[in-house]
This record gives C-alpha cells, sequence and structure tokens, in this order.
C-alpha cells in the first residue's frame, strides 16, 4: 500500500518529477485556494469545467492529495479489484482514409505492412487465443479505406462484400460461431443502422472520442488530412450508440497538441454523453507515443505527472464509470497509475502485439498480476464487456445473450481464470 503522509494523504513515490511536471510556483494565496478545492472535491464536490482545469494543472506540493482523493473514489466505487481483459488483437485492415500524424498503424495499399486479414486468418488467431484462455477478438481496422482505395475495394469485392462494416460484421459474426471469444470492435465512424448491426454480432464497441479540439484538424496538426477525425461526427457515433443502449468504450488521446482545457472539455463530453445515455462502459486515458516514421516523431510526449493528474482528475468527473490506462504505454512504472484511480488495465493478450504501437509490448499477465497485487488489489479477468453492462446485453436477447451469458460468472466476470 501507498506510505502515509503526516495528514493522513497517500503519497506515491515522486515519478512524475520529471519533463513537463508542474512545479509549485503559485502565491501562498493561491496554494491555500487549490488546497481548499481539493478538501471541498474529497467532501463530495462535483467537478466543474474551471475545477477540473486547476486539478489537471496542481503542482507537485497539492498532487499527493489529489491522487488520494481520486483512489478514494475508485475504491469507493470498485474496492479492491482491478480489471483486464484477455484478449486477441486482430488488425482486420491497416489500410485507412486518415493520416493521423501519430499513427504508425495505417497503410497504403503497396506500402510494406499493407494487409487485409483473411477470414482463415482471424480463425487462426482466435483459436489460437481461445487455447490461451482469451474471451475478447479485439478487431481494430482503418476507417472506410475504400471510399480512397480502389485496391480495398477489390479485395472486398473478392472476399464477397461491398464494404470493410460488412465485412467487419461478418467476421464478428463468423468469432461468435466459429469460437468462446466474444467480438469487441473498434471500427470508426458509425451511422445508426451500422451500430445496430454490429451490435448484432457484438457486446460492446469502441471509438476514441481523443479530443474535442477541431483546431487539430488543421494543416499540420495531428488530425491534418483526417476526415474521420471530425469531433463532431464522433460525437455523433458514441451519441447513436447511446440510443440503443449498446456498451460503449471511449476515451482521449493526450500529448498530441491539445491543451489542460481541451482534455477537460473532452472528459466532461464523455461525461455528458453518460449522463444521459448511461451507456459509457469505460474511458480509457491513452498517453501519446513518438516513434521513428511518424509526422510527430519529434514531438514531447505526455510525463509519467500529465498521465497522473489526468487520470485522477477523469476518476473524479467520472466517479461511476471505468477508467482505464494501457499499461504497456507507461511501462516500466505502470502501476503507478493505481495511485490516481484507475480501475482496469484494459485489454491484454498473451498471443498478439499491440498493432498500434508495436514497439510497446504488453506487461506479461504474472508481472501485471504481480505488480497490481503488490499495490494492494486482486486482478479479475473480465469481458470485453464490463460486469456491470452484462444485465442488459443479455436482456437483449439473441446469439450474443446467449454467449456472454455463459460466459459470465456469478459476479458479470470472465468464467476462465484469471
Amino acid at each position: 500500500m501507498m506510505p502515509l503522509t503526516g495528514d493522513g494523504r497517500c503519497e506515491p513515490r515522486r515519478l512524475w518529477n520529471n519533463r513537463n511536471s508542474v512545479r509549485h510556483t503559485g502565491t501562498t494565496e493561491a496554494s491555500s485556494a487549490l488546497a481548499s478545492l481539493l478538501n471541498d472535491v474529497a467532501s463530495g464536490r462535483a467537478l466543474a469545467r474551471e475545477d477540473a482545469c486547476r486539478l489537471m494543472r496542481c503542482d507537485e506540493e497539492h498532487l499527493p492529495h489529489l491522487l488520494s482523493i481520486a483512489r478514494a473514489a475508485k475504491d469507493s466505487f470498485k474496492p479492491g479489484v482491478i480489471t483486464y481483459s484477455r484478449k486477441v488483437f486482430l488488425p482486420l485492415t491497416n489500410l485507412c482514409r486518415d493520416y493521423c500524424g501519430y499513427c504508425i498503424f495505417r497503410r497504403d495499399p503497396g506500402q510494406p505492412g499493407a494487409h487485409t486479414m483473411t477470414p482463415e486468418e482471424v480463425l487462426m488467431v482466435v483459436r489460437q487465443g481461445e487455447q490461451m484462455g482469451c474471451t475478447e477478438a479485439l478487431f481494430s481496422l482503418g476507417d472506410k479505406p475504400e471510399l480512397l482505395f480502389p485496391e480495398m475495394r477489390e479485395t472486398l469485392r473478392r472476399l464477397g462484400y461491398r464494404s470493410t462494416l460488412q465485412y467487419l460484421e461478418a467476421m464478428c459474426e463468423l468469432v461468435l460461431r466459429e469460437s468462446s471469444l466474444l467480438p469487441h470492435p473498434n471500427p470508426g465512424l458509425l451511422s445508426g443502422e451500422w451500430v445496430r448491426r454490429l451490435a448484432a454480432v457484438s457486446p460492446s464497441m469502441g471509438l476514441m472520442l481523443e479530443s474535442t479540439n477541431a483546431d487539430l484538424l488543421k494543416a499540420g496538426a495531428a488530425h491534418d488530412n483526417a476526415p474521420d477525425k471530425v469531433p463532431a461526427k464522433r460525437l455523433q457515433t458514441i451519441r447513436e450508440a447511446g440510443k440503443q443502449g449498446v456498451p460503449f468504450t471511449t476515451g482521449l488521446l493526450i500529448g498530441i497538441g491539445e491543451s489542460v482545457q481541451d482534455r477537460v472539455d473532452t472528459l466532461m463530453a464523455i461525461r455528458e454523453m453518460h449522463d444521459h445515455y448511461g451507456h459509457i462502459q469505460e474511458v480509457i486515458v491513452q498517453n501519446f507515443r513518438a516513434k521513428p516514421g511518424i509526422p510527430m516523431h519529434n514531438s514531447p510526449e505526455p510525463s509519467l505527472g500529465e498521465m497522473l493528474r489526468t487520470v485522477a482528475v477523469t476518476r473524479l468527473l467520472m466517479p461511476r464509470v471505468n477508467v482505464q490506462a494501457p499499461p504497456n504505454l507507461s511501462a516500466p512504472y505502470y502501476d503507478e497509475l493505481l495511485y490516481a484511480g484507475i480501475n482496469d488495465w484494459g485489454g491484454v493478450s498473451p498471443l498478439t502485439p499491440d498493432f498500434i504501437n508495436p514497439e510497446k509490448p504488453w506487461p506479461h499477465l504474472e508481472q501485471l498480476r504481480a505488480r497490481t497485487e503488490a499495490k494492494g488489489f486482486r486482478l479479475e479477468q473480465r469481458l470485453p464487456v464490463y460486469p456491470e453492462f452484462v444485465p442488459q446485453v443479455v436482456e437483449r436477447g439473441g446469439v450474443v445473450a446467449e454467449r456472454v451469458r455463459s460466459a459470465t460468472d456469478s459476479k458479470g466476470y470472465a468464467r476462465r481464470a484469471a
């Protein structure tokens, strides 16, 4: 467990004391005002936008108090447990019509590594994962590549489909029919009709909001030449899922040129959507990692301190929502994120790499368990749909409901041993 300060607050090791840390330079009056805000939040004050921005910028002196409040909020929500999903990662196609400045995944036709998986390849990976205790088949893919590339249209025609989404739908159905795994698609922008169709072959789905800052679409910015990253369009997909009661994963990506205010605005947009529809099963706080070969290869990465602050504010803005941060993107100090209020590690694969961040391998599951338990938590394996959303999926009926029912234990976790 964390050591305690003299006033009983938890104080993790000061690993955030590096580049991009927020140091205490304010006046005594400003410091007193921040301490007062933290005490009010600890007493149950709901965070307004201005409050959240102040906490996101809090200095090192007050950071331990912020983290202890966030940790207490997590413990009130789901005490004693951290979850993860044992998955296989299926990059159905890495052709994509978007050219995001931070992405190493996407390819144009003819580029080295460009590939669209065949049904046989999908099943081969799924069956290997099944033997390793995986319960999730995560489908990631480029957004509507056939709209830009005639080569993708020809590939789809050869496979017998008219669109990438139609092919995804068929592969989700194939996984359901031929294995014990449950599909979780990350398909990009969706109409209401496509939300309905994919919900018939998967218990949950996801789309990262990333940021509500439309300035990131400007020339030279992270989303330049990425038509599917328009914030309003992404919010509309999340809204359509809410209208249909589909358990939905979303989140923000930090370090891509956004401001602290942008981070808070993105979180508040997610919170507003969840308050209205109640369907956000998980909010991911993901940090940008620079890589050779991307336009943003020289861009600074968020520090651990920024991650801790962003996770903590996410927890306080949405105290009853699952908060996740990928462990491989904060290695070797990923267990420090437990101080900030996460309750989930996301999908971790014993078989396939993280194709989005291939240079950052997932931790071995036994290491993940050991480091989680060392912080005082037990590690539980969940399905792609979170336990509290299992009943509404089961109520929908159909093959997905049957499969989810048979895959869960009495508490909604995966039946397989973690």
